[in-house]
This record gives C-alpha cells, structure tokens and sequence, in this order.
C-alpha cells in the first residue's frame, strides 16, 4: 500500500479568526452572598472555551482590571459571563449572569478604518430584551485598535453589573477577518 504524502488534517489555525480579548474591569454594585459581602470572581464562557478572573475578598464593588483571551472561530457564538461568590467550604453561590453578542463588533472589525481619527465611534449597540446591555455599548477606533465597552446587567440576581471591554487580536497564519 502507498501513500501520496500526509493526509492534510485540519488544524485550529485553519478555522481561527484571530483572538477577542475580554478586559474584564470592574462589578458594580453586586449582591451580597456572605454574611455583609461577597468574594466575586467571574467565569467566562464562549462554546467550549473557559476562563475565570481571580477572586476578591470581601467586595461587592471589585476592581479586576483583568484580561481574559479567547479563541474566535465562529463570530455568531455569544458569550456567557457569570459571576459566583467563592466559598471555602461549600459550593460557589451564583450571583447572576449576563450574555452578550460579539457579532457587532467582529463587523465593525471588518469595516476599512485605517486614517479614522482616535476616538471616532464607528457603531453603537442599543440595549434590548435580546442583550444585556445596562446602556448603550460604543464600538470606538482608539489609536489604531478598534474597542468596545461593555456595561452588563447582570440577570437572575437582585442587583450587580459588570464593566468590560472588548479588543481584537489578529494572529499571524490565522484564518482574519
């Protein structure tokens, strides 16, 4: 039996569009879990993908100022972030969620913006039943990198939001835009 050279598998490269890193910044607000606080952290979730921030003590106002990095294959996959209140000695407490779609700012990534001024805003998205969008979310050209900020209300929990924001990462051999 002979073979013509490797079979040509497919590999991650083939199918990725670049990165799509998350800043998570800071919650606001978010409910109380422990006796007059909560330890938060956050998990991030977009299709099989996971990340989490670190926990912080005994805060309900928390300053992460975090970077979380996923891998972007499918620009129509939402993202999942949900926050939880660390326990020692029992299992985490949810303290809601929120989803949000990346499709908005993976088209404005694709628009010619090169010689757009700093600070131009190139889309805005309108808060509505289908996100969770506490305002209205500005997708804007900052030195040369495309930026979109984020204020998440969180759902299935009393009160909390969470700031973001979103930039791109473009990887060599990958797929673009």
């Amino acid at each position: 039996m002979t073979t013509t050279g490797p079979a040509r598998t497919s590999s991650l490269m083939d199918d990725l569009l670049g990165l799509l890193r998350i800043r998570i910044r800071r919650g606001v607000n978010l409910a109380v879990r422990d006796i007059n606080s909560s330890d938060p952290y956050i998990v991030v979730k977009m299709g099989k993908q996971k990340l989490k921030t670190r926990v912080i003590s005994k805060d309900v106002n928390p300053e992460w100022n975090e970077d979380l990095t996923l891998s972007v294959t499918d620009p129509s996959l939402t993202v999942l972030l949900t926050v939880y209140d660390h326990d020692m000695f029992s299992k985490d407490d949810k303290m809601g969620d929120a989803e949000f779609e990346i499709k908005p700012y993976i088209e404005a990534l694709r628009m010619q913006l090169d010689g757009l001024p700093s600070g131009t805003i190139v889309t805005t998205v309108q808060p509505s039943r289908r996100n969770c969008l506490a305002e209205e979310s500005k997708v804007t050209w900052i030195d040369g990198k495309l930026v979109q900020d984020l204020v998440l209300r969180l759902r299935h929990v009393e009160c909390g939001e969470v700031e973001a924001q979103l930039q791109w990462i473009d990887l060599p051999g990958s797929k673009g835009l």
